[in-house]
């Protein structure tokens, strides 16, 4: 394992992402797996998370164009889906990168359908159905049209059809009274599969990659799975939400790691950092760690969040500064260059959750693990390092 410089660094155990995507696939076979690498992925750094897990999944997927790119320009080879919205302008990037073109509407449909017959290679296509999400695809009560055109298309070609569910991490009750005001996953998934009849009325096989199940919809929607799954969050070993099932079990993949640059014994009644939000009742050691709201560690946290020193958990004290914090070990001692751990697991079982710094937060983890700023290195390991 390489050291950074910075004590500050984000720890990435590949061999536990390697664990979770063989965990997804027990649960999902025979369906494929699309692992979401999109912003950055999710926080844990592309640049390593990438080539390793590349030959364990079948697809990857992306939120933009500017990341598919970056993952050709890596040498990934997998099938790369951009999950994102795409100007027309835009598609002939798609064919010269090899990267699969998300269709909502008949615009971008179109210029997909001219840049293959102009290049005389086809553009791989994902239609996006739009269930009760209302944020992209075309909506499944006006599908017919869109469906019915791409069918036609001679030069480009359509590889999948798919959803995205908004709240498949609901448990469901059948005799509960459903909300008018709320998208069931229950209700998207038959709605989907109401589209899909398109095809069956039409005499037409279905696109070979029919998808619609998220992290969410892995652990608790088995009907959903279709030809392929795309976990993202779970993937990374962190489940969606607290009322998910734990149909698969995985585990966090990464540590996030500093030193204490700072130790002194701070005397009783003097306040710490800006805004003199927190003093001493008694005198005190109190520590500096070289991380802050620059690097993703939230100032709103302040005086909330837990960190690990030495193996064991104390309070964050005082206003989180923007490279910079606190912590009140009280009378137990620290000395310059002494663990802390800000999201992990200590060797001596001590731990702070995604689902931890989220709760100080006010967020959730996914929130939480993405913006985990690029300035702080990542350095990635395997069990045998």
């Amino acid at each position: 394992m390489n050291t950074p410089l910075r004590p500050t660094h984000l720890v990435i155990n590949l061999s536990q992402l390697r664990r979770n995507v063989q965990a997804i696939r027990a649960r999902v076979h025979p369906a494929r797996v699309l692992v979401m690498l999109k912003a950055n992925a999710y926080g844990h750094g592309l640049e390593g998370v990438a080539p390793y897990i590349e030959k364990y999944v079948d697809y990857i997927g992306v939120a933009v164009l500017d990341e598919g790119i970056a993952l050709r320009r890596m040498g990934i080879t997998r099938p790369i889906l951009v999950a994102g919205g795409t100007l027309p302008e835009h598609v002939p990037f798609f064919l010269q990168h090899r990267l699969t073109l998300t269709v909502s509407e008949p615009l971008v449909l179109r210029a997909a359908e001219q840049a293959s017959a102009a290049a005389g290679e086809p553009i791989l296509v994902h239609l996006k159905i739009d269930t009760g999400m209302e944020r992209a695809g075309v909506r499944w009560y006006e599908a017919e049209s869109l469906l019915r055109e791409a069918a036609a298309c001679q030069h480009l070609r359509v590889e999948g059809i798919y959803t995205h569910f908004a709240n498949s991490e609901t448990l469901e009750d059948p005799s509960a009274p459903q909300d008018p005001l709320y998208a069931y996953a229950s209700q998207q998934l038959a709605r989907f599969e109401e589209t899909l009849q398109w095809y069956e009325r039409n005499n037409l096989p279905r696109p070979p990659l029919v998808h619609a199940a998220n992290s969410a919809a892995i652990l608790n929607l088995p009907q959903s799975y279709f030809d392929m799954v795309r976990p993202g969050i779970l993937f990374y070993g962190i489940y969606p939400d607290d009322s998910a099932l734990r149909s698969v079990q995985v585990e966090p993949a990464a540590t996030w790691k500093s030193q204490v640059v700072y130790s002194k014994i701070t005397r009783a009644g003097s306040p710490v950092s800006y805004g003199s939000l927190w003093a001493t009742e008694a005198d005190s050691r109190v520590v500096t760690i070289p991380c802050g709201y620059a690097d993703g560690y939230f100032r709103r946290m302040t005086n909330q969040p837990k960190i690990i020193v030495n193996g064991k958990k104390y309070q964050q004290v005082g206003r989180i500064c923007m490279d910079q914090c606190m912590a009140n070990l009280q009378n137990d001692p620290a000395a310059l260059g002494d663990e802390v751990i800000l999201l992990g697991k200590a060797s001596s079982g001590e731990k702070i959750s995604p689902e931890d710094l989220a709760a100080w937060a006010g967020t959730n983890p996914y929130e939480v693990m993405t913006n985990i700023a690029a300035r702080v290195p990542r350095v990635f390991l395997t069990e045998d390092e």
